[in-house]
């Protein structure tokens, strides 16, 4: 019995139909635990301390003073230990300021805190890295505002009442934040090009 070339014909809706459905098993494999324990496991631990513990490993230190973290399935996992951040570090020339403009007004302000054209660069560096010197800057992901990205924003009230709209009173507030915990412009550049906030 001999086969004709119309019995090998599919459909042309079938290999859409089926493209369509390998799609979705392959986001169903991403999307489901193959085992199905981790929510037992994860209401175990939530109300069992030893069960937690068990759940998120073991830690223990080692000869450099690096943390690991040992999983059940017997490998660890080493964390590096944070290098220390340097009291200063450097960053690109900023140069003079144009007048009028908040840079000029903070130009000012770290002149008057003594603090020299290197210190200028590094609070350059980091306000252009945190909110490009815009006075209304928000992060919609931690709620940071302003110049100096006040985490909430209205912190900076203890500057002024206009710290909302004032590129000064933001200056005054981020460089009194910054010399209180970081002593300096670059200190706060090092510690914010080490750790990627300030």
């Amino acid at each position: 019995m001999s086969r004709t070339r119309s019995s090998l014909v599919r459909p042309r809706w079938a290999l859409g139909v089926f493209a369509y459905l390998v799609s979705i098993g392959l986001v169903a494999a991403f999307l489901v635990e193959p085992t199905g324990l981790s929510s037992a496991a994860t209401l175990a631990a939530a109300s069992d301390p030893i069960a937690r513990a068990d759940a998120e490993g073991q830690s223990l230190k080692v000869a450099d003073g690096a943390d690991a973290a040992t999983g059940r399935d017997g490998f660890d996992v080493v964390k590096p230990k944070p290098k220390p951040v340097a009291a200063s570090a450097s960053a690109p020339a900023a140069g003079v300021p144009d007048p009028g403009t908040a840079q000029a007004i903070a130009y000012d302000m770290v002149a008057a805190r003594g603090w020299g054209q290197g210190e200028f660069d590094c609070l350059v560096a980091l306000w252009n890295k945190e909110s490009h010197w815009n006075v209304y800057a928000y992060n919609s992901r931690s709620g940071a505002y302003g110049i100096p990205q006040a985490l909430p924003g209205d912190k900076m009230a203890t500057a002024g009442a206009d710290w909302a709209t004032n590129p000064a009173t933001q200056i005054t507030w981020g460089l009194g934040y910054i010399a209180g915990r970081y002593g300096t412009p670059c200190g706060a550049w090092g510690h914010s090009q080490s750790a990627g906030w300030y």
